[in-house]
């Protein structure tokens, strides 16, 4: 439950090409980069320009004025960044997602219809269709003591080798205002998590936390 094709409907994002060779989703965090790099050269100029180094913004997107994006970057058609927003690089925003006021992201995928509105986190993260981040809700990408993480389900780990992992963030979950999704955490599709909790491990599909240690199956 914790693959890409158990977490994502690829057919929803432009990142399918760099999914689709991961048995995990992480497993893409360290090719996005060259991904955006390679795929942005490709855009076509009637419906991409390239504004800056390694930035194409649809011309359907709108795009605040105060928005402050590095590249590489990519903002598909009719998405949104509003006012403050910063991208700090290696990022894919989909076909309609939304980037809000105030919001940070970094080496991270938003899939299309992905919805991070207002004061969010999001680093070295996977946020499937049409899923959404309510007010203040991020991902923590690191752990305190710096080592790699694992992703944890149950009494069983899974290593990464990876240092920074944020959320892996399947289709249609959503999140509620002020959670914090600890390294590594892995949510289900269709799932939800209830405000101010702070998530670990793996939240399985069609579940609801309603606490870290509280996770009921959707009725």
């Amino acid at each position: 439950m914790i693959k890409t094709k158990d977490l994502y409907d690829l057919s929803h994002t432009a990142a399918a090409p760099l999914l689709e060779k991961c048995e995990y989703p992480w497993e893409a965090l360290s090719g996005i980069k060259a991904f955006i790099l390679e795929l942005g050269s490709t855009l076509d100029p009637e419906l991409y320009e390239k504004r800056g180094e390694d930035v194409w913004i649809a011309k359907s997107a709108t795009v605040a004025p105060t928005a402050l994006i590095n590249g590489p970057c990519i903002i598909m058609e009719n998405a949104e960044v509003r006012h403050c927003a910063f991208v700090r690089g290696s990022a894919i925003i989909g076909n309609g997602a939304l980037l809000g006021n105030s919001c940070e992201i970094k080496n991270a995928i938003l899939f299309d219809g992905a919805q991070i509105p207002h004061f969010n986190y999001i680093g070295d993260s996977v946020v499937g269709y049409k899923s959404h981040f309510g007010a203040g809700s991020i991902t923590s990408n690191i752990k305190s003591d710096k080592t790699n993480i694992a992703i944890r389900m149950g009494g069983e780990k899974l290593e990464t080798g990876l240092r920074k992992i944020g959320g892996i963030v399947g289709d249609n979950v959503e999140i509620g205002c002020n959670a914090v999704l600890c390294p590594g955490t892995v949510i289900g599709k269709n799932s939800n998590v209830y405000p101010l909790v702070r998530v670990r491990g793996v939240i399985p599909a069609n579940s609801i936390c309603k606490e870290s240690d509280m996770i009921v199956e959707k009725i």
